[in-house]
């Protein structure tokens, strides 16, 4: 097991986004419109790596929801997203603990999604390991429910997990065959790159599955609610794959808070099916993708993303070193 290791940045404190007060009036104006009530009361969500709006409205007559919002002009690609997250939430099997949509709106040059708001709060790390277990929990019904996925979730043109490992999920290959520039990574990487290389090209065959995965599941999409109980949010990267992947991508916070993580994805209910080496796998493809992409320069989004994308791909390079015995 690791030491205890943290983000450089806690993962509620991470965004860099607009307030209620900041959006265009005549957007103001239709979000309120179609609310029916003024607006007396708005929160900015802290986590997250966008530069959209997002955060929680309260109307004078008592309503709360969640908004996001984001400009078809300047911020397309991230519009098309929030479009994406209210399609695919709005079909997610019933009796799942999922925010479902309410209405979209598109106006003053936005698209809006509206959201049940959940009263909830994100987990802090390192992991309690009673809030760990809650989201385990609940991870553990998300991935049965989409073993068999309902025909209206495969109506949407889900990707899949091994499209995706293939074009984005292979950057030891890249880095061991020299097409792209070693980036500075730990010691324990530069002197294994061939077998980061084979491990990460494994995932693709493993991915290759008729069931669906949330896709980026992580500490700061999971919100816990008064009674305990963890809800799952941001669904924008649902994809066919192994719901070990999803798990694998979350217990490398376990792994940083000092638990034993190896036992908590082993025992777990979506890693029944997992193969051998297919968390070994998982982690060497996350832990190339992170450290290449925190070395890509300032981005679009949040000023905090490279030092979150070097810290999550440095825990899970090291979780998979302690797995091989790599010194």
């Amino acid at each position: 097991m690791a030491a205890i290791s943290v983000p450089p940045r806690p993962y509620d404190a991470t965004a860099v986004r607009p307030g209620w007060a900041d959006l265009p009036a005549d957007l103001r104006a239709a979000i309120t419109a179609r609310l029916g009530a003024r607006v007396n009361w708005a929160s900015t969500a802290g986590g997250g790596f966008t530069r959209g709006f997002a955060g929680v409205l309260q109307t004078v007559a008592g309503d709360r929801i969640f908004v996001k919002a984001a400009s078809l002009v300047d911020q397309r690609h991230l519009s098309d997203w929030y479009a994406r997250e209210a399609a695919i939430t709005a079909v997610l099997p019933a009796g799942l603990a999922v925010a479902r949509p309410r209405w979209t709106l598109t106006a003053a040059g936005y698209h809006v999604i509206c959201l049940d708001a959940i009263d909830g709060r994100m987990p802090g790390l390192p992991w309690a390991p009673a809030e760990l277990a809650a989201t385990l929990g609940t991870y553990a019904t998300v991935a049965t429910a989409l073993r068999e996925p309902p025909v209206e979730l495969a109506a949407l043109g889900v990707p899949r997990l091994a499209d995706l490992a293939r074009a984005d999920l292979a950057w030891w290959a890249e880095l061991a065959t020299g097409r792209e520039t070693l980036p500075d990574v730990p010691a324990v990487a530069r002197h294994r790159l061939p077998e980061l290389a084979a491990l990460e090209a494994r995932l693709p065959g493993y991915a290759d599955v008729p069931s669906m995965i949330h896709g980026d599941l992580r500490v700061d999409n999971v919100l816990l609610d008064p009674t305990g109980a963890a809800w799952l949010c941001d669904w924008t990267w649902l994809c066919y794959g192994p719901p070990w992947f999803d798990l694998a991508s979350l217990l490398v916070t376990g792994y940083a808070s000092g638990l034993d993580a190896d036992a908590l994805f082993d025992t777990h209910p979506a890693a029944q099916d997992a193969p051998a080496d297919g968390l070994d796998a998982a982690l060497a493809a996350l832990s190339g993708y992170w450290l290449v992409r925190a070395a890509a320069g300032t981005g679009t989004g949040s000023p905090h993303i490279r030092a979150h994308q070097r810290w999550s791909g440095e825990t899970a390079l090291g979780w998979l070193a302690e797995r091989q015995g790599w010194r």
